[in-house]
């Protein structure tokens, strides 16, 4: 996205991403200021020295009052009547204040383009500081970068660095390229990235993600991803696309914006018109005083402005807490989500396994199935092939494994020192015929069955950990109106029920391949009463996350397939955010809803008074400056709340 590039809102308003800097903020306000002291002025010359008016004077210092702050809209109406959109806010307020100059109601013109003056300063500023907090939030990688070259260390631009080459980050510096740790350790402050301000240990081999800031010690790392596919290129990247993808609420605004514009432009005319023909005591300049006041009234800015801003503030809060939306559309999905389905491994468990036993048949020794099973698993990114080949060390290195195979749901098939070799769980033993210890079926944890030229050799057990918000997880889901969530693994249904029953998950269904996944969703998707929400990690999940009506990724950790596909990321790999998801998803569209009910409310009354000549164009300029100004207000709220 564009840095500079201005955007032009429904409403007619030009919205800059770049931020007003101190000179521009000042000058800002000068034509105001001027307009507001000759307007004031005015009004007390008016009252204690109406001698002073004459018929020249008073039209003409009134109209130097009324140019500082009309200049800037007369060049936004010429400019949009260019591009043949004549029924815009800019026009409409042109009308109704040279209208009021027209019958001779000076001060009150003046006003109406003072206040709307200040209600766009202040439009300006609330936009410019929802969009300094995203970008002060995410914005943090560092312009150089320090990179060995030919024995010693060199300052270059981040994005000449290639993949492999090492970069060191010293004690206080932010990290600007993805990499692996090749210190053995340092303590780093992740809160740009994931939204926690708790301090993240990173240990030798370990991923380092950009954006993260190093609190230790000087440490080096070697390169993975180039600048630009970086952890917080991307995340920067989904943000900016997500404040283009519009709410269907916004969207439906937006289109009654423009017709509802030119109505009101026709509607002012007949007021003024239609009385003519049927009041016997016409007179012109009252009339057209109620359409003027009719007109201010109904300018759309309160909503065009505040609902888009609305969004914008919930996701700017949605960010600060480590959760990425990629369009505005996904908060509005968000809040109609009833039922969340879960994967296991990685999103409410660790992902960090750890071998807990190693049983073998006689004339099988532990170390030669450790290492004929973990040369294979060198073949896998699984959690489970690491933590087999973590335990195994040099075990694996006599071991040499060719023509592996990797059947989906089942394991390996491979030739390891020229012996047929099987690894993978009892369904792999079935679909090949191999006669196994049933009793292993019977055992909880994670198992990896071995079988080596056609016959049983043993297994490995390996354990997982539920990760410590999980429970805490479900109960908020469930608190937050999430009706139904139902857990789904490729793992063993026995350990699958046991994680469910501890978490206090509704319904679980484990050994399921990934199209089994797919066809869960599929039945549940067939009640159209539910609005369904999945939650992965792993590039197995990306068929789910895209079924899904709102697709869940675990940022953190999770597969670059899944980050893609998904419409919302959570950076800290905590399921805990997803309950935190929905209710900023919630808080938002509540203060959307009051914005459009407070602005029809108030405008619907002041257009019935003006409608009977009780309103005049004080109210009018409530009606539309005063709402405008509370709505936005409304929506930058969003940012300061606690979630």
């Amino acid at each position: 996205m564009d840095e500079n590039k201005v955007y032009t809102c429904s409403c007619g308003d030009s919205c800059s991403n770049e931020p007003l800097n101190e000179s521009q903020s000042w000058k800002a306000y000068v034509p105001v200021g001027i307009s507001l002291i000759m307007l004031l002025a005015g009004i007390a010359i008016d009252n204690f020295f109406p001698q002073f008016f004459n018929f020249y004077i008073k039209p003409g210092w009134y109209t130097l009052a009324y140019i500082p702050v009309a200049y800037p809209v007369l060049k936004e109406a010429i400019e949009t009547i260019r591009q043949k959109d004549f029924f815009t806010e800019f026009t409409l307020m042109l009308v109704a204040t040279l209208g009021a100059f027209f019958i001779g109601e000076y001060p009150e013109g003046v006003a109406v383009m003072l206040f709307y003056a200040v209600g766009e300063l202040f439009q300006s500023s609330a936009v410019n500081k929802a969009k300094r907090n995203i970008k002060a939030l995410l914005d943090v990688r560092p312009d150089t970068a320090v990179v060995e070259r030919n024995g010693s260390y060199e300052t270059v631009f981040p994005e000449s660095v290639e993949i492999g080459e090492i970069i060191q980050i010293k004690a206080g510096g932010k990290v600007p390229l993805d990499g692996t740790m090749i210190s053995l350790s340092s303590s780093f402050n992740t809160s740009a990235l994931t939204g926690e301000s708790k301090p993240k240990i990173i240990s030798e081999g370990e991923t380092v993600l950009a954006g993260m800031l190093n609190i230790d010690k000087v440490i080096t790392i070697q390169v993975t991803k180039k600048y630009e596919d970086s952890s917080l290129s991307r995340i920067l990247e989904m943000v900016q696309d997500a404040t283009s993808r519009k709410a269907k609420t916004e969207l439906l605004i937006r289109r009654f914006a423009k017709i509802y514009t030119p109505i009101v432009f026709a509607l002012a005319v007949l007021i003024t018109v239609i009385p003519y023909f049927i009041v016997s005591d016409y007179i012109f300049q009252d009339w057209l005083y109620r359409a003027l006041v009719f007109l201010v009234i109904s300018c759309p800015c309160a909503l065009v402005v505040s609902i888009p801003l609305g969004y914008f503030g919930g996701i700017g809060a949605a960010s600060k807490a480590g959760i990425l939306f990629k369009g505005a559309n996904y908060l509005d999905l968000m809040t109609k989500v009833n039922t969340v389905v879960i994967d296991k491994t990685g999103t409410l468990t660790k992902g960090v396994f750890e071998v807990q036993e190693v049983v073998v048949v006689e004339n099988i020794d532990k170390d030669e199935l450790i290492g004929v099973v973990a040369s294979m698993e060198k073949f896998s990114n699984h959690p489970i092939a690491k933590a087999i080949v973590a335990f195994a060390g040099d075990k694996a290195d006599k071991y040499n494994a060719t023509d592996i195979e990797e059947i989906s749901g089942h394991g390996l098939k491979g030739t390891v020192n020229g012996k047929d070799v099987l690894v993978g769980n009892n369904k792999l033993m079935k679909k090949f015929g191999i006669d196994y210890d049933i009793r292993v079926d019977s055992i909880v944890e994670t198992i990896v069955i071995a079988a080596i030229d056609g016959k049983y050799a043993g297994y490995i057990t390996i354990a997982d950990e539920v990760k410590e918000d999980a429970a805490d997880a479900i109960k908020n889901m469930h608190t937050n109106g999430i009706g139904k969530i139902v857990m789904l693994s490729g793992d063993k249904s026995s350990i699958t029920e046991k994680v469910a029953s501890v978490l206090g998950i509704d319904n679980a269904y484990g050994d399921l391949l990934p199209e089994d996944k797919v066809k869960h969703l599929e039945q549940l998707k067939a009640d159209k009463r539910n609005v369904i929400a999945f939650v992965g990690d792993g590039i197995n999940d990306a068929p789910s996350l895209a079924l899904s009506d709102v697709g869940i990724a675990m940022g953190g950790m999770g597969s670059d397939a899944a980050i893609e596909v998904a419409d919302v990321v959570i950076q800290t790999d905590q399921p805990s955010k997803i309950a935190t998801a929905v209710k900023i998803a919630k808080s938002t569209r509540q203060v959307v809803m009051q914005n459009i009910i407070l602005a029809f409310t108030v405008k619907g009354i002041v257009l019935i008074l003006g409608g009977f000549g009780v309103a005049t164009m004080w109210e009018a300029v409530f009606a539309d400056v005063g709402v405008s100004l509370l709505a936005i207000l409304n929506a930058v709220r969003i940012l300061r709340m606690k979630f």
